[in-house]
């Protein structure tokens, strides 16, 4: 019978990759079941009735029906029970994913049009990239900065609403390390199908090597400031709104735009230099181009001075604009740090523009 079972669930569904997702599948193949039981009862009985009780000649005379009290009890009081047992194992269920255990690690979600930043308390700040230790309960305090979002990841079952001036929690605890999908499952604008995230859990030694590293930023003295630049530009998922092939997206392309003028809404107009692409970065609302929306969230304190201006010198090089060939001796700074700061100004010599 547990083999059926089995056989089923894993039919409907995802793998359980989180310790607590058996409490979620329990009343859910409860409901299913039940209500597959019912529908096959109902059909049976909507074909049988009229054919068990069809006229049969001319002759046929219809009698009186009398009412059945058992029957008429039975298809109350057999609904009723189900509702409430659907009703307090799902409550339980709620209750289980959204308490934490009082040890679990303790990570600040942000939900943004379109995507998904992540605080440690370590100082660490991703984006798109949820890294947490694997076989520990990991309690995810979250808020959104604009409209309604809602976080899912199917392998954990657990799914919540992710609400603009208020927190919300839920947790889990991943049972093996591995990479899993995070989704938005609440319309929230024109890029919602693009706000796609990822859950990557870590062994226990690959973890605390993680942390130490500062959330592995992985940045070396000498890299080429292109390079970072392009790798920022995925990682901080500028991609979902702004192409490189000069395509029109949510925003307005990287490509063909440099040097040129740009006017905003409110009459006023800039060109597009360094000195505007930075502060758009930084302050995206204090300008917005003609036919866009003002919808890009702000990157201050994500991104640090020197990825600000790698981003910049990426922009630049697909736009064929000259720049540095590799970064100062000691490198930049990685995600949202300050340590970027001085690279950059040893860099300066090399690109007076850059802030």
């Amino acid at each position: 019978m547990s083999q059926i079972y089995e056989a089923i669930r894993s039919f409907w569904l995802p793998e359980q990759a989180a310790t607590s997702a058996h409490v979620i599948d329990a009343p859910f193949m409860f409901i299913l079941i039940a209500s597959t039981i019912m529908l096959i009862g109902v059909t049976f009985y909507l074909f049988y009735l009229p054919w068990k009780y069809r006229r049969r000649s001319s002759a046929d005379v219809p009698y009186p029906v009398k009412e059945n009290h058992l029957l008429e009890m039975s298809w109350i009081v057999i609904p009723t029970i189900l509702v409430f047992i659907v009703f307090f194992w799902g409550f339980k269920a709620h209750v289980d994913t959204v308490v934490a255990p009082a040890d679990a690690y303790e990570v600040n979600v942000q939900g943004k049009k379109w995507l998904w930043q992540f605080n440690y308390n370590e100082g660490i700040t991703t984006t798109n990239e949820l890294v947490v230790p694997a076989n520990r309960p990991v309690k995810l305090i979250m808020n959104s900065v604009d409209v309604l979002h809602s976080f899912y990841v199917p392998e954990f079952r657990i799914k919540h609403d992710v609400l603009p001036n208020r927190y919300s929690t839920v947790w889990f605890e991943a049972v093996r390390a591995d990479t899993f999908q995070i989704l938005c499952t609440e319309y929230c604008g024109t890029g919602h199908s693009v706000m796609g995230a990822k859950v990557i859990a870590l062994g226990a030694q690959e973890w605390n090597e993680w942390v130490a590293s500062g959330g592995g930023k992985g940045i070396q003295p000498g890299d080429s400031p292109v390079e970072l630049g392009e790798a920022r530009y995925t990682k901080n998922v500028c991609n979902s709104c702004h192409s490189i092939d000069g395509s029109s997206k949510v925003g307005p392309s990287f490509l063909g735009h440099w040097g040129e003028t740009r006017n905003f809404v409110d009459g006023g107009s800039a060109v597009m230099d360094e000195d505007y692409t930075r502060e758009s970065i930084l302050y995206p609302a204090a300008h917005i181009v003609e036919d866009y929306q003002p919808v890009m969230p702000s990157y201050q304190g994500q991104l640090s001075d020197g990825e600000v201006y790698a981003l910049i010198q990426y922009i630049k090089s697909i736009n064929g604009a000259d720049v540095p060939a590799t970064f100062a001796e000691g490198g930049f700074g990685g995600d949202g740090d300050a340590g970027g700061a001085d690279a950059a100004d040893d860099a300066a010599a090399d690109a007076p523009a850059a802030e």
